[in-house]
């Protein structure tokens, strides 16, 4: 299962569109939920409503500026290699007050898609659509050029 947790609720229509728009695309692969928790005004806050989703078996990425950069290609790799050794694929987004050291700690690698700032729901669908294109990369599917 791929699990995206994320800070915070969308609150733009379109955004709630396109978001829903690739979990359809991406379920056609691989089972795949968003989880939304509260976002608070400090990291312990948001690190408490974190944590209870984060299962000791499960792959975490984080999603941080620092992280590494990959290539679309690079990024499939990831999630084909991941899921062989296991079942779960976590994605963390954190608000706009980051992550909490705790998270990043217990993340097994973090990953940044650029180096520049996005807004939390273009950015939750950003993501979406990269896992969504690792898919059509891993099945020899058109899509990514």
């Amino acid at each position: 299962m791929i699990k995206i947790l994320c800070v915070g609720k969308i609150k733009e229509n379109y955004l709630k569109e396109m978001i829903e728009d690739y979990k359809k695309r991406i379920s056609k692969y691989h089972k795949i939920e968003v989880i939304e928790v509260r976002d608070e005004d400090n990291l312990e806050n948001e690190k408490n409503h974190l944590m209870p989703f984060l299962s000791p078996r499960d792959y975490v990425i984080t999603l941080e500026i620092l992280g590494t950069l990959m290539t679309s290609e690079e990024f499939a790799k990831k999630i084909d290699e991941t899921f062989l050794t296991h079942s779960n694929i976590t994605f963390v987004i954190g608000s706009s007050l980051g992550l909490h050291d705790e998270i990043k700690q217990r993340a097994d690698i973090a990953i940044s898609f650029s180096k520049f700032t996005f807004p939390h729901g273009l950015f939750r669908g950003i993501l979406l659509e990269q896992i969504y294109r690792g898919f059509k990369i891993l099945n020899h599917e058109s899509y990514h050029k």
